[in-house]
């Protein structure tokens, strides 16, 4: 009895280990990663007229984005108004927690057009936030991807890049600086 208890202890102390490094992590709870951006923001944005075409013609705007809290943080509501040489553009953005999938669907509008576009999908990490989603522009399927970085109390980049080669090449198409503006929620 003896002889086949020591060969099974040593067969259950080789696979409990490697059982044990197979068992995912409990994934980080990201409900709260935009809090740090509720309030009103001064906004400087660039944004390539042409994206995907060769131009290297970008429009610039200034203008605000005001972000609201809501379901405690759970979610947010983005209202951008920006105005420059080319016009003015207003946008609104609902942003959604998923806490099954640990993820955010950003959900953008234009207040031309008046619909939801396709919802980007990402999470930060480390101080990073990464989203994705695929498009369609003028009849070819594209890649999208939004990056949020740079992030402090005050101040942060958000940049979107389209790819019409499956990832292997981005164009950046949208960059913009957001500066919290001082004493306003």
């Amino acid at each position: 009895m003896r002889r086949a208890f020591i060969p099974g202890l040593a067969l259950v102390l080789a696979v409990v280990p490697a059982v044990a490094a197979q068992t995912p992590q409990a994934r980080r709870d990201g409900a709260h990663d935009f809090d740090w951006e509720i309030g009103t923001w001064n906004t400087h944005l660039k944004r390539l007229l042409h994206p995907l075409t060769g131009s290297k013609q970008w429009g610039e705007y200034d203008g605000t984005s005001v972000v609201r809290k809501v379901w405690d943080g759970r979610a947010n509501l983005v209202e951008l108004t920006v105005h420059g040489a080319e016009g003015t553009f207003v946008g609104l953005n609902l942003r959604l927690y998923n806490p099954v999938a640990h993820q955010w669907s950003l959900n953008f509008a234009r207040s031309d057009i008046g619909v939801f576009s396709q919802p980007t999908i990402g999470e930060f990490k480390n101080g990073r936030g990464e989203f994705y989603d695929q498009e369609s522009l003028n009849g070819r399927a594209i890649f999208v991807r939004f990056v949020i970085t740079r992030i402090t109390a005050n101040q942060y980049r958000f940049e979107q890049a389209f790819s019409d080669d499956g990832g292997k090449s981005w164009e950046v198409n949208w960059i913009a600086t957001d500066t919290r503006v001082p004493g306003k929620p």
